[in-house]
């Protein structure tokens, strides 16, 4: 069954789907009404007086393109994990060739891999805090700061409108907020 699309009037804001900004009264909204205030997003997921949605939009691919290069850096810390463990496992077998009597094999690995950089100067961890105090650090640091110029520092708003979007209002596992928050 295909989502509808629905722009819900919920504490005074209005929350359209992705990429699904109908005008208002339009023949394909949907308006929800609730008397239950706390049937919508938190404050801190409401967007402020005068934000449009393009700039929700907007905001909300940045955040998308930041969980990328926070996947990344997970990718990038798994390389560095599964390389180092990869180096220890050589150097076990490096013994073992040595224990039984291949020791031209075992002496060649060991001088010619064991220990050796990764790339050009540097071990993982060395790749690692250089993503990590660099393009990292500065890509967070700009996300951060145009939220805070243009949403007061809001995280997810176009995620917490899609969310309006897409539940269903009044149904059980369907709440708006976790029991603690409503």
């Amino acid at each position: 069954m295909p989502r509808r699309n629905v722009t819900a009037p919920v504490n005074n804001y209005r929350f359209y789907g992705p990429h699904q900004f109908p005008p208002p009264g339009s023949a394909h909204s949907v308006w929800i009404m609730t008397s239950d205030a706390t049937d919508g997003p938190d404050a801190n997921h409401q967007r402020p007086d005068g934000v449009t949605d393009a700039t929700v939009e907007a905001l909300g691919k940045l955040s998308e393109a930041f969980e990328v290069v926070e996947q990344a850096r997970g990718y990038l810390y798994g390389f560095h994990r599964l390389t180092g463990t990869a180096d220890l496992a050589l150097g076990e077998a490096v013994e073992l060739l040595s224990k039984a009597g291949h020791t031209e094999v075992a002496e060649r690995l060991d001088r010619e891999i064991v220990g050796r950089n990764v790339v050009e100067g540097r071990w993982t961890f060395q790749i690692v805090e250089d993503y990590d105090d660099g393009y990292y650090a500065e890509f967070k640091a700009a996300e951060k700061r145009a939220r805070e110029e243009l949403v007061d520092g809001k995280r997810h708003l176009y995620e917490a409108e899609m969310k309006e979007d897409r539940r269903t209002h009044g149904r059980r596992n369907h709440e708006a907020l976790p029991p603690e928050g409503r």
